[in-house]
């Protein structure tokens, strides 16, 4: 199975001949091609023209995070299952309105179920939570009378500004509020955690497109405009509350993240480099832990649901059968 490498601290990733490294001051790592997927860079890193030929004859997806830890873009290799016919089918739903908003809500449904169950699940475990169950659902109850995107964006927003108000009483912890959501910068510790593993999950989605044939540059509850991707927002949504938040959840409530495990940048907040390791090595472990899929009468894991998602998505523009978003049974 391939796997994903993640490159915090600065440097030059070479080729050398049919692999890659990565060298520091500290000398050399070398980083097995025919194992790697994607390639993570958060650190200043060089690179050259002859590389990326190399990693895209491979397949070999990198992603570029800023000093925020914000995603910037991504070196996204020559599309070799991209489909012309899906990406008419992609096109035709977006520009339909009646259609482009019934799957948009679909999305929306789908990330508010996710929420709810969160909620639920640490509610069950003796964390005060009622008030927020109600909202979430009084809320969910309008996304079916949308009549557009921005009104649906409006109701996810509503809904993930409650869901963020539950996070102080999930976690109990003085150096962990969330006071408001901040962005580019935030400006406190949690904030900081948020946008970090968000920043990942959208990448994690955009790689598991790549692999599919559909257009990452066509979403649907996300508008296609100059943003480079679209798409991954929409299926992330879906997997933001079972996978990112369940990580700052863990690494938060098992005392692993801690408040040196940040630092202050000009003006906000990022997570240091033992921090992001500390995120990363969770995350990875998420992904890969597994869960008994009804559909498919087998265990899968996280990261293949996200692959599931996408390919269900794609029988739902071919007119095959209507797409239904995943929903956590716990």
């Amino acid at each position: 199975m391939r796997r994903s490498i993640y490159i915090f601290s600065n440097g030059e990733l070479k080729r050398k001949e049919n692999t890659l490294y990565f060298e520091t001051e500290e000398g050399k790592k070398y980083i097995p091609v025919e194992n790697t997927s994607e390639i993570f860079i958060f650190g200043e890193v060089t690179i050259n023209k002859r590389l990326l030929e190399f990693i895209s004859k491979n397949e070999i997806i990198v992603h570029f995070f800023n000093h925020y830890d914000y995603y910037v873009g991504s070196f996204y290799p020559r599309e070799h299952f991209n489909s012309g016919y899906m990406i008419l089918k992609q096109a035709e739903v977006y520009l339909n309105k009646e259609k482009r908003v019934q799957l948009a809500k679909k999305f929306v449904e789908g990330a508010a179920e996710n929420i709810k169950k969160v909620i639920i699940y640490y509610q069950n475990r003796g964390k005060d939570l009622k008030e927020f169950i109600e909202k979430i659902e009084r809320l969910s109850c309008s996304i079916a009378s949308c009549e557009d995107t921005d009104q649906l964006m409006a109701i996810e927003g509503n809904i993930r500004e409650q869901y963020y108000y539950a996070f102080e009483r999930i976690l109990n912890n003085e150096k962990f509020k969330f006071e408001g959501r901040t962005r580019r910068p935030p400006k406190n510790r949690l904030n900081a955690f948020i946008s970090f593993v968000n920043s990942v999950l959208y990448s994690v989605c955009l790689s598991e497109i790549y692999h599919t044939h559909l257009d990452p540059r066509i979403g649907f509850l996300h508008s296609t405009n100059f943003r480079r991707f679209s798409l991954n927002l929409d299926v992330a949504e879906i997997f933001k509350p079972i996978i990112a938040d369940r990580v700052i959840f863990t690494l938060i409530n098992k005392g692993i993240i801690k408040a040196h495990h940040f630092e202050q940048k000009t003006d906000g907040i990022i997570l240091n480099e033992k921090g992001k390791e500390l995120v990363i090595r969770e995350f990875e472990e998420r992904l890969k832990s597994t869960i008994q899929h009804k559909g498919l009468g087998r265990h899968v894991s996280y990261r293949q649901l996200i692959r599931l998602e996408l390919y269900k998505l794609e029988r739902h523009l071919m007119n095959d059968q209507e797409y239904r978003p995943f929903i956590s049974s716990w």
